[in-house]
């Protein structure tokens, strides 16, 4: 069995050239999960698959990572076959900033009679989700104010940071072996994101050599931090990833 991230975008919100930071988890080729939903990865994620998502993780409600859930409720509205189908999972202490941002505006259809969540299967979660037998570890970031941007992790194949400072005890714990560690990193820092002096001072060599980096300023950017010597995640670019591990005892 095959594993790949499929980065469907890579850019920081204002590199509009580079995508909307998300990316597909694929399994033997095809799409198993969605991670983000940005204004344009719908239009990304259809040109790639043919068709709409059935299952999407939210790292945070920034419109960068979820401005594509309107059209996203449009479409699976008026699809007898996509209505209440489609999973989002995100983390609990989300929901009401979720809630907030893209379901509280009244009159979601202009015809009326439409509540936004039947659109979709809302499942919120805390330490994680199952899917398709798999399960996900949730992992809270460091992205503005506590408890609002959590990544994800699958055991032994991936982590996926969402939009964050540097959180060395997370991924010492969620991302240990030879899982690839996707990881916001642009050229500079700021008390919302993580720059390449900040891996350099809270990452460890060993954990450097495993980094994955999106989520920057322009594609000059990009070619800088591989001059530096890391890998840097390309727009349509598909990572193989090491096979995950089987769910653990206490998972769930």
């Amino acid at each position: 069995m095959n594993w790949h991230l499929h980065f469907l975008g890579t850019g920081a919100a204002h590199a509009v050239e580079l995508g909307s930071s998300a990316v597909v988890l694929e399994r033997d080729g095809e799409p198993l999960l969605l991670v983000d939903c940005g204004p344009d990865t719908l239009d990304r994620y259809r040109a790639a698959y043919g068709d709409l998502p059935r299952a999407i993780y939210i790292t945070h409600t920034h419109m960068d990572h979820i401005g594509g859930m309107e059209r996203l409720f449009t479409r699976a509205w008026f699809d007898e076959a996509l209505r209440g189908n489609i999973r989002v999972f995100c983390h609990a202490a989300l929901v009401p900033w979720l809630q907030a941002r893209v379901a509280d505006y009244p009159g979601v259809l202009a015809e009326g009679g439409a509540n936004y969540w039947e659109a979709f299967r809302l499942v919120p979660c805390t330490r994680g989700f199952w899917l398709d037998g798999l399960w996900f570890d949730v992992f809270a970031t460091r992205h503005h104010r506590p408890d609002t941007a959590f990544g994800l992790a699958l055991a032994g194949s991936f982590a996926y940071t969402g939009d964050t400072r540097p959180i060395p005890e997370a991924l010492g714990r969620y991302a240990g072996g030879e899982a690839l560690v996707a990881h916001d990193c642009g050229l500079h820092g700021n008390p919302s994101h993580t720059g390449v002096a900040d891996v350099e001072r809270e990452y460890d060599a060993a954990l450097r050599a495993r980094l994955l980096l999106y989520h920057y300023g322009s594609a000059a950017d990009g070619a800088a931090l591989a001059e530096r010597g890391y890998r840097v995640a390309v727009t349509g670019q598909r990572i193989a990833l090491p096979a995950p591990l089987p769910p653990r005892a206490d998972a769930g």
